[in-house]
């Protein structure tokens, strides 16, 4: 099978070094990627970074090679251009047809999907000549990405920031495949992602290792699909793809309140956080200290007992409150370790019987697996298919692009 062929640009702008990062997410994708930097982006990140993280060489002019004809050769090959990030100087060359490096060049040459990421002070983003340059592009059909708001270089904060690598992938793989591109348009979902917390005292509390990042994953694919999207998140310190509204959460009980009102009205669930089954009978609002005067007889210094009460099931609460009703479709996730009679596979199915939802993706999990890692390997559960569906290993947001490819198939079979 072919590889899908991009070319990554990278502008000389200091989120360059988040280029890396989107690179690794194509590579790992199974894309075919050549690099082409300005000459100032090679300030930023240098050409044996690139050329390592593509394994291909690295070239920013037209001379290199020139027998090849790069700065034509590079843009009718490629199946999608991106450019992350795109300076104000880089959006200006684009719009008026400006060609003196070779990825301006291969702007002008390129017939596939192109992307724009910029990245610039919020000033440069909202002047009135930028403002026209990326409307000239978006006019032609080029998909220049609104830029975040956030902290930007120095002490600034405001809209100009980088959109995170993952949000940019999650949009490119769209444009790659068209048949899934704006496959959620008009669709509303909720996702809730990451892990509860059950507090102790006002120092500690019961937990997770869950990092959040599968459950943001979806929310950028659903995002590029164009879904409307509510995020419920639980705990999870990664920036909030662009677009998604976020309703942030802490223990298992917040969750499950904040799901159970996005629901209302929505098209699909998708139950992506590690909700806590258990969680303390009392809490006490100062810190649990150690007493040294309760001495065991052997010697050993005596340990709180914590009693524990079962949280509400939140994903069977969804699926009750449905009764009959088709919709919202309601995606469970099933995180196992298995253990000495059973497989994963043996046990998520028994979940899956139990709690009667549409879909359940089940990984497998432990220190050093799945839980903050940037891949994932799932399996997809059905309701009334027999055959098991998976992905992966991969990174996440194409495990999010598969699972969304199955709930779609869901939506449009009801």
């Amino acid at each position: 099978m072919t590889r899908i062929r991009v070319v990554l640009g990278v502008s000389g702008g200091i989120a360059a070094y988040k280029a890396c990062s989107l690179l690794r997410l194509f590579t790992e994708g199974g894309y075919d990627v050549t690099v082409v930097p300005t000459a100032a982006a090679l300030k930023f990140v240098g050409a044996p970074t690139w050329a390592a993280l593509s394994g291909k060489p690295v070239s920013a002019d037209v001379w290199t090679d020139a027998h090849e004809v790069p700065h034509v050769r590079l843009g009718q090959h490629a199946d999608l251009v991106v450019v992350a990030p795109a300076t104000a100087d880089l959006l200006a060359k684009a719009a008026h047809g400006l060609a003196d490096d070779l990825l301006t060049t291969t702007l002008l040459t390129a017939r596939c999907p192109v992307v724009l990421a910029p990245a610039m002070h919020t000033e440069m983003w909202e002047h009135p000549a930028t403002v026209a340059n990326v409307a000239t592009l978006r006019s032609r059909g080029v998909h220049v990405i609104d830029p975040a708001s956030g902290r930007l270089t120095g002490a600034d904060t405001g809209p100009g920031r980088l959109p995170e690598p993952e949000a940019i992938f999650a949009v490119c793989r769209e444009l790659v495949f068209p048949e899934t591109h704006s496959g959620l348009a008009g669709r509303r979902v909720v996702i809730s992602a990451g892990g509860t917390r059950e507090p102790l005292d006002p120092v500690r509390f019961l937990g997770n290792r869950s990092s959040g990042k599968q459950g943001y994953a979806l929310a950028a694919v659903a995002v590029a699909r164009g879904a409307e999207v509510i995020l419920v998140s639980a705990n999870v310190a990664l920036p909030v793809p662009e677009g998604v509204t976020l309703v942030p959460v802490q223990t298992a009980i917040e969750l499950g309140e904040a799901v159970a009102k996005a629901a209302l009205g929505s098209d699909v669930v998708v139950m992506a956080a590690a909700v806590a089954d258990y969680r303390p009978v009392h809490y006490t609002d100062v810190k649990i200290k150690k007493s040294h005067d309760d001495m065991a007889a052997d010697g050993d210094l005596s340990a709180p007992v914590i009693e524990l009460v079962r949280n509400p099931d939140v994903l069977a609460e969804l699926v009750a409150s449905r009764g009959s009703a088709t919709t919202p479709v309601i995606v469970g996730f099933a995180a196992e370790t298995g253990d000495a009679e059973h497989t994963v596979l043996d046990l998520a199915r028994d979940k899956f019987v139990r709690k009667g939802c549409d879909l359940l993706v089940v990984n497998e999990v432990g220190v050093d697996k799945t839980f903050g890692q940037d891949t994932n390997t799932v399996h997809i559960l059905r309701r009334g298919v027999d055959a098991v569906a998976q992905a992966g290993p991969a990174p996440k947001v194409t495990i999010a692009a598969t699972v969304w490819g199955v709930i779609q198939d869901v939506l449009s079979s009801g």
